[in-house]
């Protein structure tokens, strides 16, 4: 009678485990699409920065760069999320600091790339040749650059995530922005995928309709747009790394929160955000000046 009155009891609690378990997902469910929805708008930031770096490769390196991008999304978001929730118990202040510097990472990237736009486009010729010549070189350095746009991002998404959790219990907020984090991952780069293979599967269904019919009507019309599609998304990622860094700056920064209030939240946030930028490109430019006539100095 014992031994049975103890199986029930380790049954009972067993289950009661379950039920433990069972309400602790329930509410991070429910907070994890509370976080989702709040960082909905840096999702499609990301979305649009990661697609035009994914882009501009040959066909057959496409899925494999955009995969080791995608790793190295999954080991950013390894490491931001305990070091955030760390800093979060022990110096919430530095989480600010990161953010700030990471804005002028973003606003430096997009600022440049809009000046490279306006002023470098007559060296395309001589970089198309210098790619040709190392594509391997080029591909790192491309991969190198979309993963530290992402390491800038994901800190983003996570700071914002944790923010709806405070006042939960610390599992909640380690499961919550886990989720939010591998979902950005999941979802952002799926997305990506299917955008750079919009093309081959265009001309899989021109071939199989036999160039006739509404699926090769279908199929051209994928592989039409998707220039034009990789062209609006590096615009669109342009302008998102530059709203990004503004807003990091005016949520983040109290004076410039309060100034101009006004003014619309959107313009606000991209005139601080391009200011940020050019500044960002200003240094940058003074010190690879400055760096060579130091080496030099030291030579002579």
């Amino acid at each position: 009678m014992r031994a049975l009155n103890k199986q029930i009891n380790m049954a009972s609690g067993f289950f009661a485990i379950l039920d433990d378990i069972a309400a602790l997902m329930d509410d991070v469910a429910v907070t994890a699409k509370i976080a989702t929805r709040k960082t909905a708008g840096i999702l499609g930031d990301d979305l649009a920065v990661n697609a035009e770096k994914a882009t501009g490769f040959l066909s057959s390196r496409e899925l494999p760069v955009l995969w080791s991008i995608t790793k190295g999304s999954l080991i950013n978001k390894i490491i931001i999320v305990p070091i955030a929730l760390l800093l979060n118990f022990f110096l919430p202040v530095a989480i600010k600091f990161i953010l700030i510097l990471g804005g002028f990472y973003l606003a430096y990237e997009g600022v440049e790339k809009i000046i490279e736009y306006l002023f470098h486009r007559h060296d395309k010729v001589k970089v198309a040749e210098e790619v040709i010549k190392d594509d391997q070189a080029a591909e790192k350095a491309k991969i190198k650059s979309a993963v530290t746009t992402d390491f800038i991002l994901s800190v983003e998404i996570v700071i914002i995530a944790l923010g709806t959790v405070l006042d939960k219990s610390l599992t909640i907020q380690i499961l919550t922005v886990s989720v939010v984090a591998l979902l950005a991952t999941v979802g952002v780069y799926g997305i990506v995928a299917l955008i750079v293979r919009m093309d081959d599967a265009g001309y899989k269904l021109v071939k199989h309709s036999n160039n006739k019919g509404l699926l090769s009507a279908l199929g051209n019309g994928l592989i039409k747009s998707l220039p034009v599609i990789i062209k609006v998304l590096s615009f669109a990622g342009t302008v998102a790394l530059i709203l990004v860094a503004g807003g990091i700056f005016v949520h983040n920064i109290e004076f410039l929160h309060h100034l101009m209030p006004n003014l619309m939240s959107t313009i606000k946030e991209f005139a601080f955000g391009l200011v940020a930028g050019l500044l960002a490109v200003g240094i940058a430019e003074s010190v690879k000046k400055i760096i060579p006539l130091f080496r030099k100095q030291q030579k002579a």
